[in-house]
């Protein structure tokens, strides 16, 4: 494990980037964001104490998100799952709080999806139902079109 001191307002990691990499802030905040349509929208401030970008360690996906610093920021880098691993067992206590945000954050995730599927089957519904007001199988003479 190593130690990063990061200046306010710098990158970290962007969202689309490939890189293993997760963070424990020691010290200062750090904005979590994502990009639509050109428009930020802010997931999380994180503060001493925090991590971050843990998912690096367990798939070799994109970054999901943009992680910035606020103010100035001393983050301990975790660059693989041994090093997470021997960190975890000498730090018990944060091993107890990790699961148990990351059990939050997968909640938080599954409500999200639940959502997004509901409202996905909602739509699909309300096309289904406007489409059969103008059904073009019930057209018996190509001049009703």
């Amino acid at each position: 494990m190593s130690k990063l001191s990061v200046p306010a307002g710098k990158i970290i990691f962007k969202e689309g980037e490939m890189n293993n990499s997760m963070y424990i802030i020691l010290q200062g905040n750090v904005e979590i964001y994502f990009t639509v349509n050109n428009s930020q929208t802010r997931l999380a401030i994180m503060k001493p104490g925090d991590f971050f970008g843990e998912m690096a360690l367990f798939s070799s996906n994109p970054r999901s998100a943009t992680a910035r610093t606020i103010t100035a920021a001393d983050l301990a880098t975790i660059e693989s799952k041994q090093q997470l691993e021997n960190f975890l067992v000498k730090n018990p206590k944060f091993a107890a709080k990790m699961v148990s945000i990351m059990a939050d954050r997968l909640a938080r995730t599954n409500e999200l999806l639940i959502t997004s599927m509901e409202n996905a089957v909602a739509k699909k519904i309300e096309f289904s139902t406007d489409g059969e007001k103008g059904d073009p199988s019930s057209v018996t003479d190509v001049e009703d079109l």
